[in-house]
């Protein structure tokens, strides 16, 4: 065998996605441009869009949220097909990317640690879409800081007893399941609360300028037999540490995904629009802004799948690249919607359009799962303790 046909051999395929990612790649694009007819009116909705979920269902994709043994698509939850999947959904509706993701970050903790009563009960149904699943975190004066906490959990004999105020939860009033975040004792427990639980309540009193679902989940002496509690009492930090490191990739795929789509508006505009007597993507800077955005693109995404297949490998040895990998593709969307909005002018910042939906889209991405500084800060953190 020659040297060329050996080098041949041996790279073929090395930097492009298995048949099975691309099979899932595919199936998510055709949900994606199913739902194009109906994604700007979904995506201002501040509850769940019932057409939206209809097809979502429909596709079976939110069989990657669970393990196959409770209906779900492989044996464990891949962190490289949900971010191949979110890449899709998001290049056209946030409402349906958000919906697809929170069934697997909602139900995550409860998958590799609940009870089997409670798993067999509701994983199934997270799977199929008949049951919506949210994940409370962060409170009213509680962010980043999680360990500032003053959700409680208490022991009553065989039932648990959880008290206090969660915020700005996703799929709050809508979702089937809330698995919350508690302090319990000298640690942090996490709690499956079925959302018709008496004493459970939600309030809507914000909305983020991408409108998203989104609620206040409120607990008043809600009691929940002592099962719910998922895995150890006081490890609930572990829990949702694995979720990150499973999930938090996944944000990177959906900022490529709106990246990509953005670049597309903007290139059809220039390559459509005359001014000075000739295209617009041969004037002045413009060529320079379009080739910048798809270098960007294709650099994030090289970073995205790298990290994703570390984490579908080890999700918590893999964590700091999917940090990194959150980062940059986070900010790097940022930067390709803003130019492209730039390139389009005044077409650009045109309310209803789907580059202004997109321009809105892009921004809480730097926040939410690890903002940009909470992130840099942990990864310096890891830097300078251990090297590279």
């Amino acid at each position: 065998m020659s040297t060329e046909t050996l080098a041949d051999a041996e790279t073929t395929g090395l930097f492009e996605l298995p048949a099975k990612y691309r099979e899932l790649q595919e199936q998510a694009r055709e949900l994606a441009v199913s739902v194009r007819d109906i994604a700007a009116r979904a995506d201002e909705s501040s509850s769940t869009d019932p057409d939206v979920r209809a097809r979502l269902a429909a596709s079976r994709l939110t069989e990657l949220a669970v393990p196959k043994r409770w209906g779900g698509r492989f044996d464990a939850v891949d962190s490289l097909a949900m971010t191949v999947v979110r890449e899709q959904l998001a290049a056209e509706s946030g409402h349906l990317d958000s919906m697809f993701a929170m069934q697997g970050i909602g139900s995550y903790g409860l998958a590799v640690a609940g009870s089997d009563a409670v798993r067999d009960k509701w994983l199934p149904q997270v799977a199929s879409l008949d049951a919506i699943a949210a994940l409370c975190l962060t409170e009213p004066h509680v962010g980043s800081d999680l360990k500032a906490l003053s959700t409680t959990a208490v022991v009553d004999g065989d039932q648990i007893v959880v008290n206090g105020h969660k915020s700005f939860i996703t799929n709050g009033g809508d979702a089937a399941i809330y698995s919350v975040l508690t302090r319990e004792g000298d640690g942090y427990s996490l709690i499956l609360v079925p959302a018709d639980t008496p004493g459970l309540r939600t309030e809507r009193p914000h909305q983020i300028i991408a409108p998203h679902v989104l609620s206040d989940v409120i607990f008043e002496d809600v009691r929940v037999p002592i099962d719910h509690r998922i895995g150890e009492p006081g490890k609930g930090f572990s829990l949702v540490l694995a979720t990150l490191a499973t999930f938090r990739v996944s944000v990177a795929g959906a900022s490529v995904g709106m990246a990509e789509a953005a670049l597309r508006l903007a290139l059809e505009h220039a390559n459509n629009r005359n001014q000075f007597g000739g295209p617009l993507s041969r004037l002045g800077s413009v060529p320079e802004h379009l080739a910048s955005c798809w270098t960007d693109i294709e650099a994030a995404r090289s970073l995205t799948y790298r990290a994703a297949a570390a984490a579908a490998r080890d999700p918590l040895a893999g964590l700091h690249l999917s940090s990194m990998a959150k980062v940059y593709a986070t900010e790097m969307c940022g930067r390709v919607v803003d130019r492209s909005v730039q390139i389009m002018g005044r077409f650009g910042i045109t309310r209803g359009t789907d580059i202004e939906r997109l321009y809105r889209e892009a921004r809480p991405t730097r926040i939410y799962e690890g903002s940009t500084e909470v992130i840099f800060d942990s990864l310096a953190k890891q830097l300078i303790k251990r090297g590279l």
